[in-house]
């Protein structure tokens, strides 16, 4: 993950679609330095949560993410990580009505890793059972629904493949 999170930095100051620090120019990165793993434990103890795997190794990589450009969510640091129901009620309620309100629960259990005071979220959202895996989902108010992904390397993948189809059109 870590090689593709490097190319989606590089790619995005090359775009340049988006403004970036001096220190992220320079470094040609646009994230910050890995989370100890104490911290790590720390934040599931707080969220009553254990990540799934690929989670962790991109907060060992990074603590935090700067969007690539103004579609994709920023990651936020661990420290700012919670509950969705804890930083936007609203869209839960939003989502719970008659005909969609199974997105509602999903949003009700989900956990804001990306997008805080952005027009998109990243959301993991846990198993309800041992038999179930984790839910990855960007979620954005301009495009109806869920755009949900196998994983974080899919997402990270996807968003690769878009900035280089824009380097391609121009």
């Amino acid at each position: 993950m870590n090689s593709l999170l490097k190319q989606i930095s590089e790619k995005a100051i090359e775009l340049a679609d988006f403004e970036f620090t001096q220190e992220q120019t320079e470094n040609k990165w646009l994230g910050t330095i890995p989370v100890p793993e104490t911290e790590i434990n720390l934040t599931e103890k707080r969220l009553g949560i254990e990540f799934p795997t690929d989670f962790k190794q991109f907060l060992l990589i990074t603590n935090g993410f700067s969007a690539p450009n103004d579609i994709e969510p920023t990651f936020e640091p661990i420290n700012k990580i919670d509950f969705l129901k804890n930083i936007d009620s609203f869209i839960i309620e939003a989502y719970s009505i008659n005909g969609i309100e199974n997105i509602g629960k999903q949003l009700e259990k989900s956990i804001l890793v990306g997008g805080i005071n952005q027009e998109q979220y990243f959301l993991l959202i846990p198993p309800n059972s041992t038999n179930e895996k984790w839910k990855y989902w960007k979620f954005t108010n301009w495009h109806p629904g869920e755009e949900e992904h196998i994983n974080l390397e899919s997402y990270f993948t996807e968003v690769l493949n878009f900035m280089n189809e824009q380097i391609e059109t121009e």
